[in-house]
């Protein structure tokens, strides 16, 4: 497997130049134009000072389950990047914050829940872009995962998957792309049947009623009307149904009347549905290169809970349907105005409508009596933001990108803010790069989690909450710093060091409170994020390795919004002391190799890859929240992929090879609502045929 850790966009135009300039003589003029137009796209946002991750087609092909790898596996094989439940992954300390960008488009964040609405299937290469984000990247900005999708030009012809294996696992899958003079198009679409839906609550190897049921479409039409214009659509949308697994063995904690099934027999489930819609011009006007886009994502969450056993064992039944509309404009643009000088410009602007209906049903503490109630809420809210920045070639091999951004949210929270942004890049000789870089960020809280609530109508439950307080949670304002250096060796060897600190005021985190599986977000009045990332890869000889080690501290103090989900004494406690964020954790590894077997007689291809992580927080015996990391995870996953036609491969892939059994959550810790044990061994057979 071959990852090229670039600090800098500068490493990689520097390296890219000279392929980018050999154009097959063969192909039509579409296509060259095509390909003119992706490179202008990188000139528009090239990440310059930013740390770079990028996976190629070809490390996505080696990833253990191929095509069919979630996304946020593909991402743990990033440096700092933590693995939780639900999907979720925390880059450098941050609970979520994550913006993806397909082809430069920025999505809506929409709501999440269990499922993936991006699949790793649709993309022809991906980065994970962190550090000191330059200017064009505002909003969300832990981590911008930027996806480059496949299309009729790029990725040609057809194919059809089929694999499956333990747990009643069955997946199959259909791509298609082509052209036709200055139209092109690519179609992707994969359903998913499993029995592991959602993480399992207890270390057996089977969970109890983990049913799950997933699909994903992706249609993409390019059309060049001109050798300087692009028109794309894209359109895409995910849908599934999961059933909440049980635990079994918990005690009952309410009396309800009828007949009240055991823990382990709860029927409780929750259905997820997004869809989005891109549409794109790009021009090229002489120097200037500009991308503009109109889009809109829906989605809805429902969770139907179990009426008799969520009273029994909770003391609340809660039906809950949450909706989301989030429609926006964004254009960005590129002016080489000197050899020195290239100036970027550009605005993002988003109005999103978000919904909520919950139906309620608890026991009076005074008398065990039912009650039900009926909350609504609905508000529209707004995000937008503006900037410029200037790359500066000081010299041949110093590079300075300085840039403002102002921002500004109108929802539950008014807030703006100017944010100045500055990375210095050092070309070294031809093998060393040197980055520092400053960020001043404004991070909305994620406006479609936040409902209005009425607590006076819980009061005389068992259920009440033991704080009135409810303040509603506030932006984000952070001050985050980075310096890092790669050097590249011979043969084939790279490594590399980053480090980070950040600052945050009103910091957000988010967690799960209550039966439905829908995350609140809430604030720390202030906290920090700080670490160290070392990278290190080979690649030569038919070689592809990659191995990364990251350290991390993420402490916040002062929970200041949404206080009603938490118990008296933990809010006191955190008030006046630092803990650890819940998604802490210290150390965070992940490693990998790719080999072709050098057999003439064969076309067998073996690859593996690795993901370490000490534990993520949990409550201390004493307490103290998070205040103790769980035992350590690992999982080592194989696989072996057999091209036995130009038209048919095969391929076997075991998860978990050694079947650790390892926690990922214990039911404690701040937000923390269930335990959650990470996936057994878990083998599976797939076939790949081209048409």
């Amino acid at each position: 497997m071959r990852l090229r850790f670039a600090p800098t966009a500068a490493v990689f135009l520097v390296l890219a130049r000279p392929a980018l300039a050999q154009a097959p003589a063969a192909v039509t003029g579409v296509t060259v134009t095509a390909k003119r137009l992706d490179r202008a796209r990188g000139r528009i946002e090239p990440s310059l000072g930013a740390s770079v991750t990028r996976f190629s087609a070809q490390n996505l092909r080696d990833m253990p389950q191929g095509a069919d790898t979630k996304l946020d596996l593909v991402l743990a094989q990033a440096p700092g990047v933590a693995l939780d439940s639900f999907g979720q992954v925390h880059v450098r300390g941050d609970h979520a914050d994550l913006q993806y960008r397909l082809d430069g488009v920025q999505l809506p964040e929409g709501l999440s829940g269990f499922g993936q609405d991006i699949s790793a299937r649709i993309a022809r290469s991906a980065s994970l872009i962190t550090g000191a984000l330059p200017a064009e990247y505002g909003v969300l900005q832990a981590g911008v995962i930027d996806l480059v999708l496949k299309s009729g030009r790029t990725n040609p012809g057809g194919d059809i998957s089929v694999s499956g294996g333990a747990r009643d696992e069955f997946e199959t899958a259909v791509d298609d792309g082509g052209s036709r003079g200055a139209f092109d198009w690519f179609v992707s679409a994969d359903a998913v049947h499993t029995r592991l839906g959602i993480e399992n609550p207890t270390g057996g190897f089977n969970a109890l009623r983990d049913l799950s049921n997933q699909q994903h479409a992706l249609v993409k039409f390019g059309y060049v009307p001109s050798g300087d214009a692009r028109i794309n659509l894209i359109g895409g949308l995910f849908d599934g149904a999961f059933q909440i697994p049980d635990n079994p063995g918990q005690p009952q904690e309410f009396p309800v009347a009828g007949q009240v099934p055991g823990s382990g027999a709860l029927d409780e489930r929750q259905t997820e549905r997004t869809s989005f819609v891109i549409l794109s011009l790009q021009q090229q006007l002489g120097a200037v290169d500009l991308l503009s886009s109109v889009f809109t994502r829906a989605s809805r969450l429902v969770f139907s809970p179990d009426a008799i056993g969520d009273l029994a064992y909770a003391g609340l039944a809660q039906h809950a349907d949450r909706g989301s509309m989030a429609t926006g404009v964004q254009s960005d643009a590129s002016d080489t105005i000197s050899a020195a000088h290239t100036l970027r410009l550009g605005f993002l602007a988003q109005g999103e409508r978000s919904e909520e209906a919950m139906q309620s049903t608890s026991l009076y503490a005074a008398n065990d009596q039912l009650f039900s109630v009926y909350q609504s809420s609905g508000k529209t809210g707004w995000i937008w933001g503006i900037y410029g920045q200037d790359e500066w070639h000081l010299r041949p091999n110093l590079v300075l990108n300085g840039g403002l951004r102002f921002d500004g949210v109108e929802a539950y929270t008014a807030q703006t803010q100017l944010d100045p942004r500055v990375n210095l890049v050092w070309q070294q000789g031809p093998a060393t790069t040197w980055h520092i870089g400053y960020a001043r960020l404004l991070t909305p809280p994620p406006f479609e989690l936040i409902a209005a609530q009425n607590l006076a109508e819980f009061a005389q439950s068992v259920v009440a909450p033991q704080v009135s307080a409810d303040n509603l949670p506030r932006a984000e304002s952070a001050h985050y710093f980075d310096v890092g250096v790669s050097r590249a060796f011979t043969p084939g060897i790279t490594l590399g060091i980053d480090g980070y600190y950040k600052i945050a005021h009103d910091l957000i985190d988010e967690g799960q409170f209550g039966a439905p599986i829908i995350l609140t977000p809430f604030n720390y009045r202030e906290g920090y994020a700080r670490g160290l990332e070392f990278t290190g890869g080979y690649n030569h000889g038919g070689w592809s390795s990659y191995a990364n080690v990251a350290l991390s501290r993420a402490m916040g103090k002062d929970i200041i919004s949404s206080q009603f989900n938490f118990d008296a004494d933990e809010l006191a406690h955190i008030q006046n002391h630092w803990i650890h964020l819940d998604h802490d954790q210290t150390v965070t590894a992940s490693a990998g190799l790719a080999r072709s077997l050098p057999v003439q007689s064969t076309n067998l291809r073996l690859s593996a890859d690795f993901t370490f992580g000490s534990g993520l927080r949990a409550e201390a015996p004493d307490g103290v929240p998070n205040g103790i990391a769980l035992p350590a995870n690992w999982a080592v996953n194989l696989a072996a992929v057999e091209t036995i036609t130009p038209r048919t491969e095969l391929r076997l892939s075991v998860v978990n090879v050694t079947d650790n059994i390892y926690e990922i959550r214990n039911g404690t810790g701040v937000g923390v609502g269930a335990p959650q044990f990470g996936q057994r061994r878990t083998i599976l057979a797939g076939v790949t045929e081209k048409f």
